[in-house]
């Protein structure tokens, strides 16, 4: 099987790119993509497209994501992680001004939808040009901010040093947060700088850390998830007859009539059709603006032997190919 979407738990020291490019030479396949990047001192879930596959990223690239993270108070730095050098120390004094309390209050603060101002050393584009790229050649970046939901921002351990309190948390956040942007906030609100100290990505929509498979070495083959499997994981899904399924297959749309045609009649009007209790699924968490979630209306189409037919979306009571499989 050469199409499908695998689950990998990225280790530490690598770029995402550096993943794909280990799968190129394992698999023997050019096409591969990742869906949300994670920093090289991030670890954990980066799901990947291989072949065909790489289509369906569309849909999966702006789902909510689960991290464990531990964010130290008392020094910022460059890169608002642990890898850049550092701007600036707090004294033993002022760390001992910040409660537990106050720390807690503060996180409170940063939980529902949010304006973030991203990492100046991020993948963010300015004028065409990687923001860590403008940084490293000694350009000032003074990112625009963006709206983000966090859903999830809980406090599990607080460790306090003379210099530092290292603050242990479970987050769930939207598309497009940044964590390392969520510690030098907090830092900030505590007067005291913060920057993430260690960063390991639990869940990426409906694939967790416990679907996620060692990045294998070179050489070795690694089992895909796939297609039908995948769609069935990440979108609601229909099986149509042969006939249905040539007729998208050639970029035709269908006429889904009954009582589905009234679930369909109905579908753009919520993000994520749910066809049948067996293959329902929320919206997205942290989603604040469903008009932007590219599942709006969207069915994944496989026939009944379970062959992946097509990506559709719904337009009254008619399916239209958005991307076609076979």
């Amino acid at each position: 099987m050469t199409d499908g979407i695998v689950v990998i738990d990225k280790p530490l020291g690598m770029t995402s790119h550096d993943v794909v490019s280990r799968l190129r030479r394992c698999l023997g396949i050019r096409r591969i993509g990742h869906a949300g990047t994670l920093d090289p001192d991030a670890s954990g879930v980066l799901v990947l497209g291989v072949g065909k596959a790489t289509r369906l990223l569309t849909y999966l690239v702006g789902d909510d994501k689960d991290y464990d993270a531990v964010i130290r108070l008392g020094a910022s730095t460059v890169t608002d992680d642990a890898a850049g050098d550092v701007l600036a120390r707090c004294s033993p004094q002022q760390i001992a001004a910040v409660s537990d309390e106050l720390i807690r209050e503060r996180v409170a603060d940063f939980i529902g939808v949010i304006d973030q101002r991203p990492s100046a050393v991020s993948a963010v584009k300015v004028d065409g040009q990687r923001s860590y790229a403008r940084v490293r050649a000694g350009e000032q970046v003074e990112l625009p901010t963006r709206r983000v939901t966090v859903s999830r921002f809980d406090v599990l351990t607080l460790d306090r040093a003379d210099e530092h309190i290292d603050v242990s948390v479970q987050l769930t956040v939207s598309s497009g947060t940044y964590v390392r942007a969520l510690a030098r906030d907090l830092g900030q609100a505590c007067e005291v700088g913060g920057h993430v100290r260690s960063l390991r990505r639990t869940r990426s929509g409906d694939f967790s850390i416990d679907q996620a498979q060692q990045l294998p070495e070179s050489g070795e083959s690694i089992p895909l998830i796939p297609l039908a499997t995948a769609m069935r994981s990440s979108l609601s899904v229909l099986e149509v007859t042969a006939e249905q399924a040539s007729a998208l297959a050639h970029g035709r749309r269908i006429t889904v009539g009954g009582v589905l045609g009234e679930v369909a009649a109905n579908a753009d009007q919520q993000a994520g059709a749910h066809l049948n209790a067996s293959t329902s699924r929320e919206p997205a968490r942290g989603q604040q603006d469903e008009d932007s979630d590219p599942r709006r209306g969207v069915v994944g189409v496989v026939t009944s032997t379970g062959t992946a037919v097509a990506v559709c979306r719904w337009q009254g009571h008619q399916l239209a190919p958005d991307i076609v499989f076979v």
